[in-house]
């Protein structure tokens, strides 16, 4: 029973991923890549706006009893994130030409006539 558990959470997740690549593709940023990992962690999705890089954490909430799943990242998760991000920039040097910044998409079960809520904080929190 735990794995189906398991692995429905994936699914949910990875669907929420793909949820808000959609969303911000129409807003026409640039996909650079998914689920980027390294030693410190993970970065759900790294996208291009402009010039600048944006690294974007994914969240989804069936339902907010527990908070929005913006409110779900703690000072711990952006550390992680900070750290992954810079590792990141550190791998890739032809991305020093960009700024960077770190979005939230939170994903709520809410329904709306197009689907799920999608919520979008833009520059979320500072290095």
């Amino acid at each position: 029973m735990q794995l189906v558990e398991k692995a429905r959470h994936l699914i949910t997740g990875k669907s929420a991923e793909k949820a808000a690549c959609q969303y911000l593709k129409k807003l026409n940023f640039k996909l650079i890549e998914k689920n980027y990992q390294c030693r410190f962690g993970e970065i759900d999705i790294i996208m291009l706006d402009r010039q600048a890089l944006v690294f974007i954490e994914v969240r989804f909430r069936k339902n907010k009893n527990y908070g929005s799943g913006a409110e779900s990242i703690t000072i711990g998760k952006q550390k992680k994130l900070i750290n992954t991000a810079s590792h990141y920039l550190q791998s890739h040097p032809e991305s020093a030409r960009y700024s960077t910044r770190f979005d939230v998409i939170s994903i709520s079960e809410e329904p709306t006539l197009s689907g799920n809520k999608i919520e979008w904080i833009r520059d979320a929190f500072q290095t």
